[in-house]
């Protein structure tokens, strides 16, 4: 339940999703329009930079490929997650794509609670949890990484648990 902040009280009005920057089309989807989309349920385990992991975690959502395809990345490597509170980290695009992110909006089988970055959140199993921003509200592409909150502060840019990639120079 780790977070920058308190659980912004405001996260699901009006709640939308962007993805914009490096792109043939900025698109927006509203809440109704994002559950319209192809679901998936993926059970995979997770990772806290903390020394913590969560094994055979079940999430619902669609994924960030079917996002993209709407959008068209031009000329994009990399992309900055918003946040409702102001959060924002930075991934590389290969990390997003080829089935390893969704954009979720259920865990276990229930709506995922505001606590734990409801309505939606970003799902990158495959790296550290602090890549999977919580109440997430756009997706940023860059031609150029731009790095984000933790990673200004000193964590690594990509974050993968299997190279302990906690902090910059891991």
């Amino acid at each position: 339940m780790l977070a920058v902040g308190p659980t912004p009280p405001d996260a699901a009005v009006d709640w939308s999703f962007a993805v914009r920057g490096a792109v043939e089309r900025e698109r927006t989807w509203s809440w109704d329009e994002l559950l319209a989309l192809p679901r998936e349920t993926v059970t995979v385990d997770i990772h806290c930079v903390t020394q913590w992991t969560k094994l055979d975690t079940t999430w619902t959502g669609v994924s960030i490929d079917t996002l993209l395809v709407h959008a068209g990345p031009r000329d994009a490597r990399f992309a900055v997650a918003h946040a409702a509170d102001g959060y924002d980290t930075n991934l590389p695009l290969d990390d997003l794509t080829g089935g390893r992110a969704w954009l979720v909006w259920e865990y276990e089988g229930e709506p995922l609670e505001p606590p734990h970055g409801g309505p939606a959140r970003l799902l990158v199993p495959h790296l550290y949890f602090w890549k999977s921003a919580k109440w997430v509200r756009a997706l940023e592409l860059l031609a150029d990484d731009r790095p984000g909150y933790w990673e200004v502060n000193g964590y690594h840019d990509r974050g993968d648990p299997w190279l302990q990639q906690r902090y910059q120079g891991d």
